[in-house]
């Protein structure tokens, strides 16, 4: 029974280790039960925490443009450890990462129109704090992006 709960666990989206064995447990299989069971599947690769990070990356940053420090606190509450995610963060690149918060604030931008330049600075970055980008990055985007589209006439960003 346990093995079928993994299995249907497992169809369609990986899971991480811990995630598994929350589900395990609250289908009340006994502990030890659960956990040769998880090390048997790790063993034949079906569980694979770094392989889960490295795709839950790709698959989060790319399509909700989220940072760095957004995806370590999704895989942080994924279960995964600390130093397995690092490994997977160390992946994305810098220019990536840049990238994808232009890409948020060009988006985001056209519903801006009606609103000045200040606040549309304000909601741009908070939008961005949001998704887990410093706000070094945030303002110097933000900034950029509004000087693109002829806007952020203002001296005082």
């Amino acid at each position: 029974m346990a093995r079928k709960i993994l299995l249907d666990q497992l169809t369609g989206q990986a899971r991480s280790r811990k995630e598994l064995a929350d589900k395990l447990a609250s289908r009340n299989v006994p502990d030890d039960v659960a956990a040769r069971l998880l090390d048997r599947f790790e063993e034949v690769g079906l569980v694979d925490d770094e392989a889960f990070a490295r795709s839950w990356i790709a698959s989060r940053q790319p399509g909700k443009g989220l940072a760095r420090r957004a995806l370590a606190q999704e895989l942080r509450r994924k279960g995964v450890d600390d130093e397995v995610a690092r490994g997977a963060l160390d992946e994305i690149d810098p220019d990536d990462e840049e990238a994808a918060a232009r890409a948020l604030v060009r988006k985001k931008l056209r519903s801006l129109s009606r609103v000045d330049d200040t606040t549309a600075t304000r909601r741009l970055v908070g939008m961005l704090a949001r998704k887990g980008y410093g706000s070094g990055l945030a303002f110097a985007v933000v900034r950029e992006e509004l000087a693109e589209a002829g806007r952020g006439a203002d001296d005082d960003l």
